[in-house]
């Protein structure tokens, strides 16, 4: 994780878990926290499981961590996102002019956002871990201008050290 935008997902990703960590503690409390609550108390407390693994494999930068990360967020948030906005359009619920739910769907499209932006950090750091550069070394390394060149007053003989 050499990169500011790798810290700056990471460092989001747990806001938003200590967030959620927070609003289902709230709702467990019957507490209020701002109209904002758990779409499923029960499947947000096995997410909340669910994604401090994810952040675990994406701060080793393993894609699937990152993967996983978008699938259930994209299950959990995703199908409230849709749901809501259909609901909305066609105004078929009388919850579509319901704060909580416009404050509800606000928090699902930026837990949808941040998992598609994570995914696509770890798509464009891939290479960077095949071939990780050292600006310590690789101005020795990787320089063509460094490299010995053996000519025939080169040393070739094999001496003993005691």
């Amino acid at each position: 994780m050499k990169n500011f935008s790798t810290w700056m997902l990471v460092l989001f990703m747990i806001m938003f878990w200590v967030f959620r960590v927070i609003v289902v503690l709230m709702d467990e409390l019957n507490l209020d926290f701002g109209g904002i609550e758990p779409l499923n108390a029960s499947l947000e407390i096995i997410l909340c499981f669910v994604v401090f693994v994810c952040i675990i494999l994406v701060v080793k930068r393993k894609m699937i961590g990152g993967l996983l990360y978008l699938l259930s967020y994209g299950m959990y948030f995703g199908v409230n996102v849709y749901d809501s906005i259909n609901g909305i359009i066609n105004v078929t619920t009388e919850s579509a002019s319901n704060l909580i739910n416009y404050t509800n769907i606000f928090i699902s499209i930026v837990a949808m956002i941040l998992a598609v932006a994570v995914v696509l950090d770890l798509l464009a750091d891939k290479s960077r871990k095949l071939n990780p550069k050292d600006k310590k070394t690789d101005w020795f390394y990787k320089n063509k201008d460094f490299d010995r060149k053996l000519d025939d007053r080169a040393d070739k003989n094999n001496y003993r050290t005691l």
